[in-house]
C-alpha cells in the first residue's frame, strides 16, 4: 500500500438502509467492497470521517476528518452488484487550499478538469488515495473559508444494466459518464441511502 490509501468510511445511516438497497452488511454494520470499509451508524451527518494508511486518527485535512480504519470482514458479494469504491466527491469553496492541504499529506493531483456542463464554471481535481481516485470539487475562485466536507461516493458494479433493473426506480437513468467507455446512474433521495451514491460501469480494458 501506499502512503495514503483510502482504508474506510465513515457513514451517518442505519446498516439496514444500505441493506435495503443491495449492499452487504455485517453484523458490526460494515460494508466492504475492495479492500474500503465503509463503517454504517456512525454519529453525525452524512459522511463523517475516512480512514488513510498513514495519516493518523484525529487528523484533519482542511476540515476533512481522520477516524481509525473500520475493521470489516472481507467482501462478499453484493446484490446490487457492487465491486469497488470508484470514487470519493468532496467539496470545497477554496479548492487551491484544499490542493495544499492534502499535499502536506502525500496526497498530490493527478489531473484537473474545468467544466459548466452542471451550471456555474467549477473545478474538478482529482487524486489517487489507492485504487479509489479523490474528486475535489470547486469554484474558480475561492468563495468561502468554510472547511471542505465529504459529499458522495461513486461505486463500480459489475454490470450496470443488471444494478439498474435490480433497483428499479430507486435509481434514476442510466447515461453515459465523463469518463469514456463508461455509464453511470444516480441513487434516488427515496431509495434511503443517507448520501449521495451513484453506480457506474466497469472501465473499459
Amino acid at each position: 500500500m501506499s502512503s495514503h490509501d483510502l482504508l474506510g468510511l465513515d457513514v451517518a445511516v442505519e446498516p439496514e438502509a444500505w441493506r435495503s438497497i443491495g449492499f452487504a452488511v455485517d453484523h458490526g454494520g460494515i460494508c466492504s467492497a475492495d479492500g474500503v470499509s465503509i463503517r454504517l451508524g456512525a454519529a453525525g451527518r452524512k459522511i463523517v470521517a475516512w480512514s488513510l494508511d498513514g495519516v493518523a486518527s484525529g487528523t484533519a485535512i482542511d476540515g476533512l476528518i481522520t477516524a481509525h480504519a473500520p475493521v470489516g470482514r472481507a467482501a462478499t458479494d453484493h446484490p446490487n452488484g457492487t465491486v469497488a469504491l470508484d470514487h470519493l466527491v468532496v467539496l470545497s469553496p477554496a479548492p487551491e487550499r484544499t490542493v495544499a492541504a492534502l499535499a502536506e499529506h502525500g496526497i498530490e493531483p493527478r489531473g484537473r478538469r474545468h467544466t459548466d456542463q452542471y451550471g456555474p464554471p467549477f473545478t474538478q481535481t482529482f487524486f489517487r488515495v489507492g485504487t479509489p481516485v479523490l474528486e475535489l470539487i470547486g469554484p474558480d475562485e475561492p468563495t468561502g473559508d468554510e472547511p471542505a466536507r465529504f459529499y458522495g461516493i461513486a461505486f463500480t458494479v459489475a454490470d450496470l444494466d443488471a444494478t439498474a433493473a435490480f433497483l428499479g426506480d430507486r435509481l434514476d437513468q442510466v447515461k453515459d459518464a465523463v469518463q469514456p467507455g463508461r455509464r453511470i446512474a444516480t441513487l434516488r433521495r427515496k431509495a434511503g441511502a443517507g448520501i449521495p451514491v451513484a453506480f457506474m460501469s466497469p472501465a473499459p480494458d
